[in-house]
């Protein structure tokens, strides 16, 4: 069994993704914003989006870190402000960064170790008001393929791309049943993703199963990205 982190894990993807490694008997740390009691993960608070984390309590070594924390930030391109890239970019990105660089002495004492970072549909599909979080998680594809060159064969990284999938994140756009049977169809499934579809990939992803998958995004987005019907 396998210790893996996950930051941004107390709710959404995070939360599923923390809950099905648990139950696979996996030990999970999880980083979050504030204190919150999730069955059989130790949570501590660090916010790598705004500093460097603390290691405190991870282990010597670390079998996979998932980073979790995202952003919708919809806007014309018109009324979109620097300050609103930045933000994304911090949030989506530097975080990540922060993330992998403080762990990284870690994960290269695992002998299966597994980076899973998200980006989205928006990355590679052009969808308008998506100006600024297209452009934060198309930056993450492009770390996603940087670092698994750099950090092969030891360290695998991957990216998932999904669609809008039904979490607290994506509420204001989900707040009703209109909204929501409107965003499913625009899918080929006719459906929305859930957040346990989502984590079950990243749940596979660090997994040895995964041992030849490296610098790959996977678009998990009910067909969205690929197909039109």
């Amino acid at each position: 069994m396998g210790h893996y982190l996950i930051v941004g894990g107390t709710r959404g993807i995070g939360a599923a993704l923390a809950t099905q490694l648990v139950e696979q008997g996996h030990e999970v740390t999880v980083w979050a914003r504030n204190l919150v009691d999730l069955a059989g993960a130790q949570v501590f608070v660090n916010n790598p989006a705004e500093s460097a984390p603390d290691l405190a309590g991870l282990p010597a070594a670390l079998d996979g870190v998932v980073y979790c924390p995202g952003s919708i930030n919809l806007k014309p391109f018109a009324r979109l402000t620097q300050e609103d890239f930045l933000q994304d970019f911090q949030t989506n990105v530097l975080g990540a960064v922060r993330t992998m660089q403080a762990v990284a002495p870690l994960l290269k004492k695992s002998e299966q170790a597994s980076v899973v970072l998200f980006s989205s549909v928006a990355a590679s599909l052009g969808m308008p008001f998506h100006a600024s979080i297209a452009s934060s998680k198309a930056a993450i594809e492009g770390l996603v393929k940087s670092v698994a060159a750099e950090w092969a064969p030891n360290i695998r990284v991957n990216g998932i791309a999904p669609s809008l999938t039904n979490t607290l994140l994506a509420e204001k756009l989900l707040n009703s049943a209109d909204k929501i049977d409107a965003a499913a169809k625009r899918h080929p499934l006719q459906k929305l993703g859930s957040p346990e579809d989502i984590a079950a990939m990243a749940a596979f992803l660090l997994s040895p199963q995964a041992s030849w998958i490296t610098g790959q995004i996977l678009h998990i987005d009910g067909g969205m990205s690929a197909l039109k019907t």
